[in-house]
């Protein structure tokens, strides 16, 4: 082998190892607007960040706001709303029904609606209250998108 051939391998090789690097993906990133005084909320943030998401964390004054300007229905509110891709994710979500609210273009957001013991931030040993995630759709219509049962 030609030393100029050597070196075109060697180039090569490292040319596909920067591609394979820049197409890695990168953490999926997540808004999340809170009160600054909750302490569940930057549990939920933790849990978000060991399970590969970045977080952006806003600290808010009026979160009614918030909720209102992403269209989060009253019903469904809970402390702390997320923003993923323009979508919201309003309060404790576990991160399955993030990605399938990322998945599914239906989907304007998801809740947990008011703050289910046991979700994601809101653990208290192995208890856990049963609840629902709930999808809601680009025209406003509530599905259930997991029950998660009492434990």
């Amino acid at each position: 082998m030609t030393p100029f051939r050597k070196t075109l391998q060697v180039i090569a090789a490292f040319a596909a190892l920067g591609v394979a690097c820049f197409l890695q993906a990168a953490p999926q990133v997540i808004d999340v607007h809170r009160d600054p005084n909750c302490g569940c909320c930057t549990k939920w943030i933790k849990y978000l960040e060991n399970n590969g998401y970045s977080v952006v964390d806003h600290l808010e004054d009026n979160m009614s706001a918030v909720k209102e300007k992403l269209g989060v229905p009253a019903k469904l509110g809970s402390c702390h709303t997320g923003v993923v891709n323009g979508k919201f994710i309003e309060g404790h979500v576990p991160v399955e029904q993030i990605a399938e609210l990322e998945q599914r273009s239906n989907l304007k957001g998801v809740a947990a609606p008011g703050m289910p013991i046991g979700s994601p931030g809101m653990e208290s040993g192995e208890r856990r209250s049963a609840h629902q995630i709930i999808g809601v759709t680009q025209s406003g219509a509530e599905t259930v998108l997991a029950d998660i049962p009492e434990r």
